[in-house]
């Protein structure tokens, strides 16, 4: 199964309807969001060409979901939390969150295999324990390339994507 790690996305709507053209192309029907979304009204908007699922997590910047109530149950194939979402995959546990510190804590726990993160924008992977610790990029583009991550659980690689090589 192949499933796309999503960060940082800021209400680009061109950026993000790129990935999700591209994931469509790609038979990818699962995305992971690590935060930073943009407005609820970009989420529907974005989400309305995705045949698939979201998870996701809140940002710093995503301040309109925190004083709305939203019924994320009621959005179909949607699940949002505010700090940490737990998600197992093929047999792995995974956590997502949107911020570093959250997840070196996370990744340090030894209960999850894999954790995403957002917010410095930086791609980044390491190893932590027994635990892949990852950061996909942003999406929004607005320090560095645009980018995000797609994790092959079946071949156990995960690859950066760079917008403008789609």
């Amino acid at each position: 199964m192949k499933f796309a790690i999503v960060s940082d996305t800021h209400n680009n709507l061109k950026n993000f309807k790129k990935v999700i053209t591209w994931l469509t192309k790609e038979n990818i029907k699962l995305i992971l969001h690590c935060g930073d979304l943009g407005s609820p009204e970009f989420l529907e908007t974005v989400l309305a060409d995705f045949d698939g699922k979201f998870f996701g997590v809140l940002g710093n910047m995503d301040r309109d979901y925190k004083t709305m109530v939203i019924d994320y149950n009621n959005i179909p194939n949607v699940k949002m939390e505010d700090k940490v979402l737990e998600i197992p995959i093929d047999k792995k546990m995974i956590a997502i969150t949107h911020y570093p510190d959250t997840a070196r804590r996370l990744a340090e726990s030894g209960r999850y295999q894999f954790v995403f993160y957002g917010h410095t924008h930086k791609p980044w992977e390491e190893v932590v324990g027994n635990c892949k610790l990852v950061n996909p990029g942003e999406v929004a583009g607005q320090i560095y390339k645009p980018c995000f991550a797609i994790y092959d659980t079946n071949k156990n690689l995960l690859e950066l994507k760079i917008l403008e090589r789609l």
